[in-house]
């Protein structure tokens, strides 16, 4: 067995061999806690047969923990400097691969189709950049990849929004984005301590199981996320001022827009955040002929 990478010991000794500087450009920060790590996996529930995605994976500490534990493991890392680094501490696992690219402007279907061929199981599983984390869910998600969900660290922040309810402060247009693709859970909080540099941020990993089949129907997709975020807009305003101002010749339409919150049984005097997904959906089916 291979002493781990992920101690804070060893991730200094291999910075200092490497001369490695962080980069707070790239929202770098290291996990030196094995346990953590161990945990980590733990949620992601993969066995031999699975396939792992990892993005952003430093000098391999959470990238080793997923090699012992499945099939194979791709991981997206952007910052050239951590590929020799990664060289050394992976080589001991030849089911590892990385690939120095922005997972961002990657063919992810394309590198899931030829790296994991006959693998079925194949998890997302990261201590994301936290800079980038909300637009690496949804481009994934949106991609709607033959993936079984993600296993992912990120701000405490991003993760309660991600997983909040109707009715709360952090209930928002990013909460019904992730949740009409997954259901949402966070499984952990994580302390500042196990990491290098020390973020500035509470940490949390997040469970996202990807849902066969959307919790809602809908006459338009693309148009349900673009009421949902005109309906945030402004927090304190009511969703009838919302739409009224967000959406092209909102307030020409006004009429139209009152008609269709009385067809979907939504009062106009609430707020956004009050709103289920289902009532939502009923809202842009609604308002579908009259702004599309």
């Amino acid at each position: 067995m291979h002493k781990d990478i992920a101690t804070p010991i060893r991730t200094k000794s291999i910075l200092e061999k490497y001369g490695f500087s962080f980069k707070k450009s790239l929202g770098q920060n290291f996990l030196i806690d094995t346990n953590i790590l161990n945990r980590i996996v733990d949620h992601a529930e993969l066995t031999e047969d699975s396939g792992a995605i990892e993005i952003g994976p430093g000098i391999g500490a959470l990238t080793e923990q997923l090699a012992r534990r499945s099939k194979k493991v791709v991981a997206f890392e952007i910052d050239q400097r951590l590929l020799p680094i990664l060289e050394e501490t992976l080589s001991p696992y030849p089911n590892s691969k990385v690939i120095h690219q922005d997972v961002l402007k990657a063919d992810v279907g394309q590198v899931i189709e030829t790296e994991f061929a006959g693998i079925d199981d194949v998890m997302v599983v990261a201590n994301l950049p936290y800079y980038v984390t909300t637009p690496i869910i949804m481009n994934l998600l949106e991609k709607k990849l033959p993936i079984r969900g993600f296993v992912v660290m990120l701000q405490k922040e991003v993760a309660d929004r991600i997983s909040a309810k109707p009715g709360t402060k952090d209930y928002g247009s990013l909460s019904i984005a992730v949740q009409y693709y997954t259901e949402a859970e966070t499984v952990m909080i994580v302390p500042k301590t196990v990491f290098v540099p020390q973020p500035n941020v509470e940490s949390a990993v997040i469970r996202l199981t990807v849902r066969k089949e959307p919790p809602v129907a809908l006459k338009d997709e693309g148009f349900f996320f673009q009421i949902t975020r005109a309906s945030f807009a402004q927090r304190r305003k009511t969703i009838l001022n919302n739409l009224t101002s967000q959406l092209p010749d909102g307030k020409a339409k006004k009429e139209q827009i009152l008609e269709a919150l009385q067809k979907a049984e939504i009062e106009p005097t609430r707020r956004g955040e009050t709103l289920t997904i289902e009532e939502f959906a009923k809202l842009s089916d609604e308002l579908y002929k009259d702004f599309k």
